[in-house]
């Protein structure tokens, strides 16, 4: 017997486009810090060796000697070998506004702050651990000469 194909209904050819999740940088700037950035970042130091790393995201005062700034900003922290030490403030809660890096070493005070990523135009998480990779090997943290 043959089918009846007379019907006419056809199954929907296009299916509704289903809406993709927002990008880590286009979430809040809160939850792409902890929920994208610091995982990210644990992993890939980690995968350099530093197995003894603790990331925290605290708001505090720019810890820099000779600074007097006492205004609050968002800090990724970074500690391990019994003091060593980065971080990077976000100026603004936005991942793509200004962010500062200093560092210090043997539990001492950081005293230099730079521009962290203020060259680059698109901002992403994969890019921002990149560059906080760089900038610690730029110490000879992670890898020696």
């Amino acid at each position: 017997m043959a089918e009846d194909k007379s019907s006419g209904a056809k199954p929907a050819a296009k299916k509704e486009k289903q809406e993709k999740p927002p990008a880590p940088e286009d979430k809040p700037f809160q939850e792409c810090i902890q929920q994208h950035f610091l995982p990210d970042l644990e992993k890939a130091l980690k995968d350099e060796g530093l197995n003894d790393i603790e990331l925290s995201f605290v708001e505090q005062p720019l810890r820099v000697f000779g600074s007097v700034d006492s205004d609050d900003y968002w800090h990724v922290k970074g500690i391990w070998q019994a003091g060593r030490q980065f971080n990077i403030a976000f100026v603004q809660e936005d991942i793509k506004g200004p962010k500062l890096w200093y560092w210090a070493d043997k539990g001492g005070q950081p005293s230099t702050i730079e521009q962290f990523m203020g060259d680059e135009r698109k901002i992403s998480v994969d890019l921002m651990v990149l560059y906080t990779l760089q900038r610690l090997n730029a110490q000879k943290w992670l890898t020696r000469n």
